[in-house]
C-alpha cells in the first residue's frame, strides 16, 4: 500500500498503536505454567477493546487471534493448551485491522530465565531489524534490505530463514512487495515514499530450513533449531522510515 493522504496515515498509526498495546500486554503476562491459549486471550481482549479485528482470523480464518510459536516452532503457531515452560523461546506475532487498515508486529522473548545463547539470539535479531529498518528508504530496492539482514545475521554467527520474509501491508495483511531476508538478485522492486511495509528478519543457529506441520499452519525448523523474529510495520520516507508499531 502507498499512503495517499494524512487521514490514512493517522488511521494507520492508530492500528499500529493497538497492535503494539496487544503485544505489550501479552509479553508482560508471559510466565511459566500458563498456556498459549491464555496468552492469546489477552491479546484478543486488547484488540476487541479498541475495536480492532485479528488480521489472521479476518484474512485466513486462522484458529487463534494471534500467532504464538514456541521453541522450534518458527512461525504461525496456533494458540492452544500448550503449557509454557521456564526457558522456552516464544514468538508472538500480532496483526490486526481497524478502519480498513492493517498493521503487523512481532517479537521473540524467553519464558522465565533463558540461556545466554537464547538471549544472544534475541539481541542479534533485534539489532538486525534495526539495521534493516534504517536501510529502508525511498529509492532502495527491496533486495538491499535482504542484503542488510543477511550481512548482520552472518556477522553475529546466524543464518536467516529464507522461506520467510517481510511484505507489503496496509490495505491488507499481506501485499506486494515481498521483502526477502537475504540478498535475492530478483527482488529489484524499488521502495517509494509512502510505501507501507513490514520488515521481519528471522535468525537461527540452525540451517534455516522449515516445514509445515500437519495442522496446516505451524512452521517448524527441519533440524529442531530455535529461531527468533522481530517485526515492525514502517512507512517509507526519503529519510529514516516512520515506525508504525
Amino acid at each position: 500500500m502507498t499512503l495517499e493522504n494524512d487521514d490514512q496515515l493517522e488511521k494507520l498509526k492508530a492500528i499500529g498503536v493497538i497492535v503494539r498495546k496487544a503485544i505489550d500486554a501479552m509479553e508482560q503476562a508471559i510466565e511459566p505454567g500458563m498456556t498459549t491459549a491464555e496468552l492469546d486471550e489477552i491479546g484478543a481482549a486488547v484488540l476487541e477493546s479498541h475495536g480492532a479485528r485479528s488480521a489472521p482470523q479476518l484474512a485466513y480464518d486462522f484458529p487463534s487471534a494471534t500467532c504464538i510459536s514456541v521453541n522450534d516452532e518458527v512461525a504461525h503457531g496456533i494458540a492452544g493448551p500448550r503449557v509454557l515452560q521456564d526457558g522456552d523461546m516464544i514468538n508472538i506475532d500480532v496483526s490486526a485491522e481497524k478502519d480498513s487498515l492493517f498493521a503487523d508486529t512481532g517479537r521473540s522473548s524467553i519464558v522465565g530465565k533463558g540461556t545466554p545463547e537464547l538471549e544472544e539470539l534475541c539481541a542479534a535479531t533485534k539489532a538486525t531489524l534495526r539495521k534493516a529498518i534504517y536501510a529502508a528508504r525511498a529509492g532502495v530496492r527491496v533486495n538491499q534490505i535482504g542484503r542488510v539482514v543477511e550481512r548482520e545475521a552472518r556477522k553475529h554467527g546466524y543464518n536467516t530463514i529464507r522461506e520467510l520474509s517481510g511484505h507489503g501491508v496496509g490495505a491488507s495483511i499481506h501485499e506486494e512487495p515481498n521483502i526477502p531476508n537475504y540478498n535475492d538478485p530478483n527482488a529489484r522492486e524499488k521502495l517509494h515514499r509512502g510505501h507501507v511495509i513490514a520488515i521481519e528478519p528471522f535468525l537461527t543457529k540452525g540451517i534455516g530450513e522449515i516445514f509445515e506441520m500437519d495442522d496446516g499452519w505451524t512452521l517448524k525448523s527441519t533440524d529442531g533449531a530455535i529461531a527468533a523474529q522481530y517485526e515492525h510495520t514502517v512507512v517509507i520516507t526519503k529519510g529514516a522510515p516512520l515506525i508504525i508499531t
